[in-house]
């Protein structure tokens, strides 16, 4: 039943990145993820692992490089979720239970993973 799993969600993993890099974009920016620190959380660690960011990282790495997409890596304490996409203000707390991003400084309202992969995108422009 593992290796069946496993074999599902390896599957899934290439499916996926075959039809990003298909999309023919002109970059694919990914945050680094601190993976060790998220699995420092028991309620969660599990789920983490059964993941495989590692392996979704390798093969977008591969695939761009393969069809000539610029790849890039984000820092790890890259602020993506902490930044409004519209007036570049940094909310300092944002605990993970808020799914809506809110801007102190201008009010825009957003969907917290939203904001995060504007902003990973404004990233990607600013270094291609």
């Amino acid at each position: 039943m593992r290796r069946r799993l496993k074999n599902i969600r390896h599957n899934y993993i290439h499916q996926i990145t075959t039809s990003l890099v298909k999309a023919k974009p002109e970059y694919v920016v990914m945050e680094n993820l601190n993976t060790c620190g998220m699995l420092k959380n028991r309620k969660l660690s599990k789920a983490i692992q059964e993941q495989l960011f590692y392996e979704f990282k390798k093969q977008m790495e591969y695939k761009c490089a393969l069809n000539d997409i610029k790849f890039i890596l984000a820092d790890t304490f890259y602020p993506s979720s902490k930044t409004c996409s519209i007036c570049g203000a940094l909310k300092n707390k944002l605990s993970l239970s808020e799914r809506t991003f809110i801007c102190d400084e201008c009010g825009y309202e957003i969907d917290r993973d939203l904001n995060a992969s504007i902003n990973l995108k404004n990233y990607g422009k600013s270094i291609a």
